[in-house]
């Protein structure tokens, strides 16, 4: 009989167990609404860009804030990875508490997702920036970065023309060298040269999306040379540019940065309205967010890649700074629209752009 008694105790506990692991995994989806989990890479959803603007579409879908993540634990959730060697282990874990689509940013994803997606075919992935999984279970969305980064390079040379400098010089400062992140500095260069064809462009490239140390130091050493503006396209790094121009201009230098992927114009305020973030390339990840979010609700999700550009408002440029010369803005939104009709052809690779004298020898840029 005591051996019986024990029996039942070890299934009685073993029963709570399985219901408690049960109770943890993600919810059904409650009112139609499908459930998602975000993993990000070490800089997470607070690196004020790329991270931020998934998230930031995830919580609108559900009628949230970021703020106020009401539904947070519920239908949706964010697991950060703080080293690639668990991406896998999150994406399994993920899989495994039953969420309708798993969402990955970046591609420091692609070959985990693609080991894994092909273990669960019925589970529904999304990757932003990565065009190469090609799994049919796996949503990939690219988009036209040299578009929008053709635009702030624009306003940028245009700003400086407008403020009388002659000879203005630029820089780069990139996170991880690739063929994203080259779109970025080729179409920034184009926007550059279309107004100063001789400009002296800088560029750097850190090997990291989260050490904005890196990027201050750099922005530091441009900035005492006479770089007039930079453009980071770094994630986290890339805020240390921010940090260095809001001190600069602190001190009454006619200096600038440029934001990425989200619009950072409160980021750079340093005092009242003024920022040190004259405009933002917008990289409209929220949208990428959104637009899977409701092809599960209603059915439609299909693996394959997304072209996400200007002309669907993939990508573009932020209005929010007013110093951002009213004229500028003119030609900015002048040049959009041939940007769009295709009447200015941009390049997208280093490589491309190169051969066709859009930008000059020597960048760092990389193609694959």
């Amino acid at each position: 009989m005591k051996k019986m008694c024990t029996v039942f105790l070890i299934l009685l506990v073993g029963m709570c167990v399985f219901a408690q692991g049960s109770k943890e995994a993600a919810a059904p989806a409650a009112g139609g609404k499908p459930t998602i989990r975000l993993l990000t890479d070490a800089t997470g959803i607070d690196d004020k860009s790329f991270n931020a603007a998934a998230w930031r579409g995830i919580v609108a879908y559900y009628g949230d804030t970021v703020a106020n993540p009401t539904n947070r634990g519920k239908l949706y959730d964010v697991v950060t990875a703080q080293t690639q060697d668990m991406y896998i282990p999150n994406l399994r874990q993920a899989a495994d508490e039953g969420y309708d689509v798993i969402m990955v940013t970046g591609f420091t994803w692609a070959d985990a997702l693609g080991e894994v997606a092909p273990q669960y075919p019925d589970q529904k992935f999304v990757i932003v920036d990565v065009d190469w999984v090609g799994q049919p279970n796996v949503q990939e969305f690219i988009y036209s970065e040299e578009q929008g980064s053709y635009l702030v390079g624009l306003a940028a040379a245009l700003q400086a023309k407008a403020d009388g400098i002659a000879d203005p010089k630029f820089g780069f400062i990139g996170g991880v060298p690739g063929a994203t992140i080259t779109k970025f500095e080729v179409g920034y260069v184009q926007g550059i040269l279309s107004v100063f064809p001789n400009a002296k462009i800088y560029d750097y490239y850190a090997n990291d999306w989260g050490k904005p140390e890196l990027a201050k130091a750099q922005a530091k050493n441009w900035y005492d040379m006479g770089v007039y503006c930079i453009f980071s396209a770094a994630g986290g790094t890339g805020n240390g540019t921010i940090a260095q121009a809001k001190e600069y201009r602190m001190q009454g230098k006619d200096i600038w940065a440029i934001g990425v992927d989200s619009d950072q114009y409160e980021d750079g305020i340093y005092a009242g309205k003024d920022s040190a973030v004259l405009t933002s390339m917008i990289k409209r990840v929220e949208s990428s967010s959104l637009k899977v979010l409701k092809e599960v609700e209603d059915g439609t999700f299909r693996g394959g890649v997304v072209q996400m550009g200007m002309a669907d408002d993939g990508v573009g440029y932020s209005q929010s700074n007013p110093k951002l010369a009213a004229s500028v803005v003119k030609q900015v939104e002048a040049a959009k629209a041939d940007v769009i009709s295709g009447k200015i052809k941009l390049y997208k690779t280093y490589k491309e752009a190169l051969a066709n004298g859009a930008v000059p020898a020597g960048l760092s840029a990389l193609d694959d």
